[in-house]
């Protein structure tokens, strides 16, 4: 009989949507991607995405395999795919799609 300690169930707050961000070099070179998600702890606080109802988790992913036109955002639970996030950009997607549900369909290149 083992005397290790029993594996301890992760828990994770409540959330509406998570923001998957792709840093990895191949999508932007000159860390255009990670500033990006470095950027949004602020901007969720600014747009109240931190808590409540409405709340966004954040998260890093190393690579998409979709390797052109990043930085590259994907909105999950919604299967949608950004590319060419700049900052003014995810601005767009907070106050339009993560605020009030809708896509900016200009910036999409999948959509699930």
């Amino acid at each position: 009989m083992s005397t290790e300690d029993p594996i301890v169930k992760p828990k994770i707050g409540d959330y509406n949507r998570h923001l998957l961000v792709c840093t990895g070099p191949r999508c932007t070179a000159d860390g255009q991607s990670q500033a990006l998600f470095d950027s949004l702890g602020e901007k969720f606080k600014a747009a109240g995405l931190n808590e409540g109802e409405l709340r966004v988790k954040r998260s890093r992913v190393s690579c998409f395999a979709a390797c052109k036109g990043g930085p590259i955002v994907c909105v999950q639970p919604d299967g949608t795919w950004y590319y060419n996030v700049t900052p003014d950009n995810m601005d767009r997607i907070i106050e339009q799609h993560l605020c009030n549900g809708e896509t900016v369909e200009e910036i999409v290149f999948h959509q699930r």
